[in-house]
């Protein structure tokens, strides 16, 4: 039995409305962007009184920090959950694929690439800290054991692959085909991939 089920009804209830709070910023954030999201749009999106809100979050920074934490977790459940079968490029493919399916559904709000204040927010929380720690280090774990069976190159590198890895969660590329190339969603996550595993040689 989850977490959820063993919570009173009260408790599940709260719990579920807090769910929809950082669903509401989620969106809020990948909408509007940091800067410009404010606890009234919050409370708004998620059809609470913005006293209701502030029982869960007492401000917009603990908010976006929460929604980061959150989409941390997802993606090292997502990698837990991976076919063991896999080949180590393959599990990187398939979470880049994920990555760019939940940017794409609006659920990727790419924060700490786009503003100094929120990178030095996130990074005085402790569990956001952690959390994107474990997440490398898992990672670091993938990419060198690609190294090692010789799908990706020795010498470029674990770092360089990482942060350029990263970076393609939030390449603009993205917005571009999907506005102005018209590419359906999965064709535009498929020429991402290839871009960035095969890039753009003959």
């Amino acid at each position: 039995m989850g977490i959820v089920g063993r919570l009173s009804f009260k408790d599940q209830a709260f719990k579920l409305r807090e769910q929809a709070v950082l669903d509401a910023t989620t969106r809020m954030l990948a909408s509007k962007g940091y800067d410009l999201m404010t606890m009234d749009d919050v409370a708004a999106e998620a059809g609470l009184s913005k006293p209701s809100l502030y029982k869960h979050f007492k401000s917009k920074d603990e908010l976006a920090t929460e929604v980061m934490i959150r989409l941390l977790v997802d993606a090292q459940d997502y990698l837990a959950r991976q076919d063991p079968a896999l080949s180590p490029l393959d599990r990187l493919r398939d979470l880049l694929a994920w990555a760019l399916r939940v940017r794409l559904a609006g659920g990727l709000p790419f924060l700490p690439s786009t503003s100094p204040q929120v990178r030095s927010m996130l990074t005085r929380s402790l569990r956001y800290v952690s959390r994107a720690m474990q997440l490398h280090q898992k990672l670091k774990g993938i990419v060198e054991q690609a190294k090692q069976q010789g799908e990706l190159s020795a010498d470029m590198p674990t770092d360089v692959m990482l942060y350029s890895y990263y970076s393609r969660t939030c390449d603009p590329a993205v917005e571009y085909l999907r506005i102005y190339g018209r590419y359906a969603d999965e064709d535009i996550i498929r020429h991402m991939l290839a871009v960035s595993f095969k890039g753009l040689s003959a």
